[in-house]
């Protein structure tokens, strides 16, 4: 299936009243669902619903409405920076090399702070603000949800 194909399907299924839909052939094996990945929050901690990991998106157009991912704590002049989509979290380009960045590190606008890896493509994740690198909240390798906190940047 080509990648074209794939999008072409992510938006009929997302504009269509299915809550799941999966397609098999050959090797290939997919399965996309609706509302699938929902967070709970109790005394002010979010609690992840296991069965998130493995949903595809929450939403399949939000994965290409990035631009809403950038959030600003209006208390602060940090910047959050969330995943634009589900998938594997990298820190750094490959394995056994140096991460994109570390806390402490200073940023300029349009440097890559990270990677997040869906169905086989590798989505950077850019700053949008010169800052400094004030928190990493994922790991490298952990698999991360829509919308999930990835770095704070703090306004220099």
């Amino acid at each position: 299936m080509e990648l074209d194909d794939l999008l072409k399907l992510i938006d009929h299924v997302s504009k269509s009243k299915l809550d799941d839909f999966c397609y098999e052939t050959g090797e290939i094996k997919l399965r996309l669902k609706k509302n699938a990945a929902k967070e709970i929050v109790v005394q002010q901690k979010k609690v992840k619903n296991a069965a998130s990991e493995f949903a595809i998106v929450q939403n399949c157009e939000d994965v290409f409405d990035a631009d809403t991912s950038k959030k600003t704590d209006e208390a602060s002049s940090d910047k959050y920076i969330d995943s634009p989509l589900v998938g594997i979290f990298y820190t750094a380009p490959g394995e056994g090399e140096a991460p994109f960045v570390s806390v402490g590190d200073r940023v300029k606008k349009g440097q890559t702070l990270g990677i997040v890896e869906a169905m086989k493509l590798m989505h950077e994740i850019t700053c949008e603000q010169n800052g400094i690198v004030k928190e990493i909240c994922a790991q490298n390798g952990d698999a991360v949800e829509y919308g999930q906190k990835l770095f704070i940047i703090e306004e220099a």
